[in-house]
């Protein structure tokens, strides 16, 4: 009975081992809350990077759609898969080559720590990424008549969706979009820097539309502003145009913006 006893005395100091004591310690060193802290995190990332992003709103450009300090949802599946984007919607788009100029290579820890922020929705976006309304794809005739009236492939467009008091354009402007890229527009015109400021820029104020990063599709911040932003039906009855490949035309006093 002594010599059971004695085993059993072995076996219990063994669970007190050194190899015990470290995975103790591992446990101690990596607390459960933190590892899926980091998790989340890991996720948020990863969703952020390839499905949903939220993206702040910056500037007035997109009143009264989306306003300063708007956390906007940017849906990064919407033109994949052959989608391509649409008359009517809210893009956000990567402006580099188009509406500014390609930027150096910066800091990459920096650059790293700011995407993080900005995936997150914690910080502005890159200088380069860029909110607007696409008012013509591929192969449109986008027209600003002397009296400030839209038309897209000779289809006067009813823009309901314009800062109260302003018109299309306050300088007449008329231009052919080529395939594979888009002109697009602030939804605050008078205070908008678009696609007719950058007619005499490389690319002619024309996005391509690889560089469009993804479809605003809900505002998740402030509450009070919380839901998808009001779709338009504006364009709905402008016919198709296909076929323009290189190019553009400008006439009428384009390139200048008051």
């Amino acid at each position: 009975m002594d010599t059971e006893a004695a085993q059993h005395t072995e076996r219990d100091r063994s669970s007190d081992s050194p190899a015990g004591d470290e995975e103790r310690s591992r446990s101690a060193r990596f607390p459960r809350p933190l590892t899926y802290a980091v998790a989340c995190l890991v996720f948020l990332l990863l969703l952020s990077g390839f499905v949903m992003q939220p993206f702040l709103i910056p500037s007035t450009s997109m009143q009264p759609t989306l306003e300063v300090g708007d956390r906007v949802l940017v849906n990064k599946l919407a033109y994949r898969f052959g989608a391509e984007p649409q008359r009517g919607d809210v893009v956000v788009f990567d402006g580099e080559g188009s509406f500014v100029r390609e930027q150096p290579a910066g800091n990459p820890v920096t650059g790293a720590l700011h995407w993080a922020a900005a995936s997150l929705g914690l910080a502005e976006p890159d200088e380069t990424d860029f909110v607007k309304r696409v008012v013509g794809v591929g192969g449109d005739r986008v027209v600003v008549d002397r009296r400030g009236r839209l038309q897209v492939n000779g289809r006067s467009v009813d823009e309901t969706y314009l800062y109260p008091g302003d018109s299309a354009s306050r300088v007449p402007f008329d231009i052919v979009v080529p395939e594979g890229k888009l002109w697009v527009m602030g939804d605050h015109r008078s205070r908008s820097s678009d696609s007719r400021d950058h007619l005499g820029s490389p690319g002619g104020g024309m996005v391509p539309v690889e560089r469009v990063i993804g479809r605003a599709d809900w505002i998740a911040w402030p509450l009070g502003r919380w839901g998808a932003p009001q779709r338009t039906d504006a364009f709905d009855g402008v016919r198709e145009v296909r076929g323009v490949r290189d190019g553009h035309g400008v006439r009428d006093g384009a390139g200048a913006r008051g």
